[in-house]
């Protein structure tokens, strides 16, 4: 049967392969494979490989002499992965309990299996979770060059948004002046930083900020990330127009932040806007509230609207990549 692998040239394999791998999106369950000319790279999401990469259906071998928490349960669990430790999200406890033993008796490398015990939950945005195998929620995440050290009972961290991530990284130029109105733990400003920009993250939760200045330290870019706990609106008067470009993840309810958006502004300035709203109508909402909080001072110009992933039946996670040019 086959299974979803990136398909390059062979002498593009192992960048390919590392990159893959940064993103922690190798299956190790499988063998990377050349054929008719071609490398095969078995992934463990379709949906997170960044778009200028080809996913295809291969048949590529198990790995030899590999256990997987398939083979001892006799059906494919959901899991996902941060670091050394496995995600599940099931509500039956004993079939819980069994995923987990089945992972840790694998020959996955896991220090620890959580499962979701409830929804993500007040302005801190954390959840609760069980603890099924191992002793920890904390961990250390690689993504595409950096490492995130972070606790999961703590801070809100996905690393499903790895690739909209690297997409919006990849604008990034030397010298920019990039502002994350909800930074979390730094997986937007410490890859700006890498790239050369000045950042500066503010959050609500004094933990996700500890871990920001810990991360900034790790990755070598501390002496261009400024990270600052407290509500946005409240640090905004220290920043009036000095951002070239301005994060919003916070797609709930990200539109009730766009005044002081703008507030940050710089005279040309991009807006990485995230919402969530239904299908039939993904981007125009964010789009109206974009335009009335910064027109007339502004000039708007939509350059991106894209789907970032499903959120719920009938509902998108969606972002809009803004640009304000000063009148």
């Amino acid at each position: 049967m086959g299974v979803p692998c990136v398909r390059v040239a062979r002498e593009d394999g192992e960048t390919t392969r590392q990159r893959l791998a940064d993103a922690d999106l190798v299956d190790d369950g499988y063998d990377i494979t050349v054929a008719d000319g071609s490398l095969y790279v078995p992934v463990t999401d379709p949906t997170a490989v960044p778009e200028e990469f080809v996913v295809v259906e291969f048949d590529a071998p198990v790995r030899t002499g590999q256990t997987m928490p398939a083979d001892i349960l006799g059906f494919d669990p959901s899991y996902e992965r941060i670091g050394t430790l496995v995600i599940i999200d099931e509500d039956d406890p004993e079939r819980a309990r069994a995923i987990a033993d089945a992972i840790v008796e694998s020959d996955l490398p896991v220090d620890g299996v959580l499962n979701r015990a409830s929804k993500i939950k007040g302005e801190q945005r954390v959840r609760d979770w069980d603890v099924l195998a191992g002793e920890t929620t904390a961990v250390v995440h690689r993504e595409y060059g950096c490492a995130f050290e972070l606790d999961l009972a703590e801070v809100y961290f996905s690393p499903r948004l790895a690739t909209e991530r690297h997409r919006v990284v990849e604008q990034v130029e030397t010298d920019e002046r990039a502002f994350d109105m909800f930074a979390g733990v730094g997986p937007f400003v410490v890859p700006f930083a890498k790239r050369g920009a000045t950042c500066v993250g503010t959050d609500i939760n004094e933990r996700a900020i500890e871990y920001l200045r810990r991360n900034a330290e790790r990755n070598g870019v501390s002496d261009r990330v400024t990270a600052i706990c407290g509500d946005v609106r409240d640090v905004a008067v220290e920043y009036e127009g000095w951002a070239d470009r301005i994060v919003m993840n916070l797609p709930h309810s990200a539109d009730e932040f766009l005044d002081t958006a703008v507030r940050l502004a710089g005279d040309d300035c991009v807006v990485h806007y995230y919402d969530i709203q239904s299908d039939e109508n993904p981007y125009g909402p964010g789009e109206h509230a974009i335009r009335n909080a910064a027109e007339p001072e502004y000039q708007v110009s939509v350059e991106t609207r894209r789907a970032v992933r499903s959120y719920a039946p009938g509902e998108q996670n969606v972002v809009l990549d803004a640009r304000l040019t000063r009148r």
